[in-house]
């Protein structure tokens, strides 16, 4: 039970990656654009698709911001770009309270949303996660990870308070108030990769007390880089498999209260039964880190990739019980918890953490493509048909068609 000591030294970095990724660009827009969908349509008059659309834009404008951030994170440092993107990120999200009804101004502040705030995607953080944990590494990232959980349930109700008792345009500064509050300080003095020179001696100790990292490079961060990574076919299956997995996810959830709506359920019931997806991806994220630890990552994700069809088939009924609908919810969360674990986790054992941020940053341009289309696709299919079930149809071969590859991807490169 040696390598939990592991804990003893990255705890920090953990604490303050939890915090960083879950108050961050992504799940903090993602998780409450739905709680806004409401007041927009009343306010201004747009439909559900031309809401959602935004996080298509917002999403193709990643696709190119995070090869950028992951090459310069590992140029200039993942503490450095952490700290400046945590500020600029909830100066842009804050921008979005000067929204004056001009779809072209919305649309316009995902594009800058995206621009000032992709240092704050995991890309960043699981980095210096990586490199603070050797055996115990799927756990940890699924640790780091649980701030999208906890955040994305509480930013729900949080938004919709502020919605309620002020309006949009606060709930929005309250939003962006989280990363600066909560975040900033946290990092400032908590967040630091093995190689910053402040940290050496407890590197050292961590050394000294666990004898099996002097076999394995703590500092010295052996790895592909991204041109030899692109070379490898298993790049390929990761970025072919992450579009359709993260668009049959990644859709429905800033759909879930217009989708609960459309069963009958009040606006009250349906935000209440939607923060679930938060609770349900805190568990994703703390089973899937420890399987990941103990099993082969891409059968593991296999299986879990599989259970949402349970959940697309639910939706696809005419109505839905209470129960129901929160089961359905959480077994989607549970797949998205799994999510992100699993592409950083993929990305150390078979690129290595030498160029981790430039390889994960790019491989996250394909999740953003389908991450981006999905809502929209979701919300326009509403649109056109009046009902979600026929795109829960066409996600049920999604999963398939994006957990299938995986199992090709074979023995890791980097143990």
């Amino acid at each position: 039970m040696s390598e939990y000591k592991e804990f003893k030294y990255g705890w920090p970095v953990v604490l303050s990656s939890a915090l960083g990724i879950g108050i961050g660009m992504s799940p903090l827009p993602f998780y409450t654009i739905g709680v806004f969908v409401a007041p927009f349509m009343k306010e201004f008059g747009w439909r559900v698709d031309q809401i959602m659309l935004a996080l298509l834009i917002f999403s193709v404008t990643a696709l190119f911001t995070s090869p950028l951030i992951g090459y310069l994170t590992d140029k200039i440092g993942v503490r450095k770009m952490v700290l400046i993107s945590v500020i600029t990120f909830s100066f842009s999200f804050m921008a979005f309270s000067l929204n004056n009804g001009s779809s072209y101004l919305y649309w316009g502040l995902w594009v800058l949303l995206a621009l000032f705030g992709s240092g704050t995607l995991p890309i960043t953080w699981t980095k210096a996660v990586n490199g603070w944990f050797y055996k115990k590494r799927g756990l940890a990232l699924g640790l780091s990870l649980l701030g999208t959980g906890f955040f994305g349930s509480f930013a729900k109700i949080y938004a919709a308070y502020f919605i309620e008792n002020y309006n949009w345009q606060t709930a929005y500064i309250a939003l962006a108030m989280l990363p600066l509050v909560i975040t900033l300080p946290v990092a400032y003095f908590f967040f630091r990769s093995t190689d910053d020179p402040k940290v050496q001696d407890k590197v050292k100790r961590m050394k000294q007390d666990l004898p099996y990292l002097n076999d394995v490079a703590v500092t010295a961060q052996p790895g592909h880089s991204l041109g030899e990574a692109m070379r490898d076919y298993r790049f390929w299956i990761l970025a072919f498999s992450f579009i359709p997995i993260s668009l049959a996810i990644g859709g429905p959830i800033p759909n879930l209260e217009t989708i609960l709506g459309s069963k009958g359920f009040e606006l009250t019931d349906a935000v209440y039964i939607a923060s679930l997806i938060g609770v349900s991806v805190v568990i994703g994220r703390l089973v899937g880190g420890y399987l990941l630890d103990k099993l082969w990552a891409p059968g593991v994700s296999f299986v879990i990739f599989m259970i949402p069809i349970l959940a697309c088939y639910i939706f696809m009924q005419a109505s839905l019980s209470f129960s129901m609908a929160m089961m359905a919810v959480c077994i989607i969360g549970v797949s998205a918890g799994v999510e992100y674990d699993l592409m950083a986790y993929l990305v150390s054992r078979y690129f290595g953490q030498k160029n981790y941020s430039a390889i994960y940053g790019t491989l996250y341009g394909f999740f953003a493509i389908g991450a981006g289309f999905g809502p929209y696709i979701y919300a326009r299919s509403f649109t056109i048909t009046g009902s979600y079930a026929t795109i829960f149809f066409y996600a049920i071969f999604a999963f398939i068609i994006g957990a299938v590859p995986l199992l090709f991807l074979g023995k890791y490169q980097y143990d």
